[in-house]
């Protein structure tokens, strides 16, 4: 079900990609640090889901808030003619790779306990053939 949703994600995203003019170079800051604001939600969800307490209400308004404030200081940090938005993506980077950290030593986690109960599964078999 997840495989079909990702590739049916892929080819809209590509037949989007190809049909939709460039953004311009005007436009490209602000759509770059809501991509990111969005990626950070998504890492963030994908760590909820692993421990249990996942809530889309929360994800969906942490998806579009983060994107939408993201995108008002960066606007912000045009008119002042400060680089706001650089604080915005140390945040957000900073907690894609702590999230992408514990999606990895979850998966590590489970992958290691399935390799330690197969050769526990295999020593139980050695020893019951021995006794045979």
């Amino acid at each position: 079900m997840i495989a079909v949703a990702i590739i049916i994600g892929c080819i809209l995203g590509a037949l989007i990609g190809m049909n939709i003019p460039n953004i311009s170079y005007t436009y490209s800051g602000y759509l770059a640090i809501a991509i990111i604001a969005a990626l950070d939600s998504v890492f963030g969800g994908i760590t909820s889901v692993l421990k249990g307490n996942f809530d889309l209400k929360v994800f969906l308004s942490g998806f579009f808030g983060n994107a939408i404030l993201s995108m008002l200081l960066t606007w912000l940090g045009v008119k002042l003619n400060v680089d706001i938005y650089l604080a915005a993506i140390v945040v957000f980077v900073g907690r894609m790779f702590t999230n992408l950290a514990i999606i990895r030593r979850y998966y590590i986690d489970k992958w290691s306990k399935k390799i330690e109960k197969e050769e526990a599964k295999n020593e139980d078999e050695k020893k019951t053939m021995g006794e045979n």
